[in-house]
């Protein structure tokens, strides 16, 4: 693929380096321990002060939004034309940087790497805040917009052909679903991949999403998580939580969704502390009760890896 115009002279208005070699490129299966971080200050930090102790590549590329849909009432869906060097692994985040915007956004990508390599764009799914960056993407952000992008971010699922199989576990609240949905469409890519090379690349198990939002419009993605669990019923299953909705639900989506919070009987019912590994992303209360929950049920620490939306 060859370098769009836009992307150099982008990088030019940005006053920022060209990109540069030596991306890191450590691999992560079974994570490192959780670190768990202070939440008792009361001033909130912003992502480049919460994500400091994590990976990140060395270069920032420039890009360009090249596509916008309202994925929900209040969730603004992003296409972005990036790089040709631009990489990540399914799961990780960008930090966003705008021009005209002092604070640096941290947006977990919702695309595949294999959306990447086939198209040379990525996604992302930004909820509306008041925060200068969420807010500039809701208010201000246009097709055609420049911005630049850093990938970062130890919380990703990246297999390798002889790695043993595992059988997944992807808990997400709100828009944490985010870096999941990253991570099942990586596994669905890397199933069709099997399926055409006669499954001897990939040992890939299972993958289970529990997903809990407010109410159906604020399910993300779900008619496509929907897709890919009938397109590999063997693999993939999912169970929709809804929180706060009084309205009926529609039909088609009946057979997947639960009233009320995820509970400790559907996840004990997908926890094999020898198999599973779980990958939490949503609020950080959430975050806390469901991992103290998967440790009673014995799932090993370094079996669970979590990010926090706040």
């Amino acid at each position: 693929m060859s370098v769009p115009c836009f992307l150099s002279s982008a990088a030019r208005s940005f006053g920022l380096p060209c990109p540069v070699a030596g991306l890191l490129c450590s691999r992560l299966l079974v994570p490192s321990p959780i670190t768990r971080r202070n939440m008792s200050s009361k001033r909130q930090m912003d992502h480049l002060e919460r994500t400091a102790s994590n990976s990140r590549q060395n270069a920032v590329y420039p890009a360009q939004v090249c596509g916008m849909i309202n994925e929900s009432e209040t969730v603004k869906h992003l296409r972005i034309a990036v790089h040709p060097d631009f990489s990540f692994k399914a799961g990780q985040w960008v930090d966003l940087f705008i021009p005209g915007v002092e604070k640096v956004g941290g947006f977990s990508m919702c695309s595949s790497p294999g959306l990447l390599q086939q198209e040379g764009v990525i996604e992302l799914a930004v909820k509306y805040t008041k925060h200068p960056p969420a807010h500039w993407i809701h208010t201000t952000c246009a097709v055609g917009s420049r911005v630049a992008m850093r990938v970062g971010g130890d919380f990703f699922f990246d297999p390798s052909p002889s790695d043993p199989s595992v059988d997944l576990l992807l808990v997400a609240g709100g828009v944490g679903i985010n870096p999941l949905y990253s991570i099942l469409l990586h596994t669905r890519d890397l199933l069709q991949l099997n399926r055409t090379s006669g499954g001897r690349d990939y040992n890939i198990g299972s993958a289970h999403l529990c997903y809990s939002a407010k109410n159906t419009h604020e399910l993300l993605f779900k008619s496509s998580i929907i897709e890919a669990c009938r397109e590999f019923p063997d693999n993939f299953s999912c169970d929709f939580h809804v929180t706060q909705q009084s309205t009926d639900v529609d039909l088609h989506l009946q057979p997947f969704i639960n009233r009320g919070r995820i509970t400790e009987e559907e996840l004990r019912a997908h926890v094999d502390p020898q198999r599973t590994l779980c990958y939490l992303c949503g609020p950080p209360p959430m975050i806390e009760a469901i991992s103290k929950t998967l440790m009673d049920f014995g799932l090993p620490k370094d079996r669970i890896v979590f990010e926090k939306w706040w």
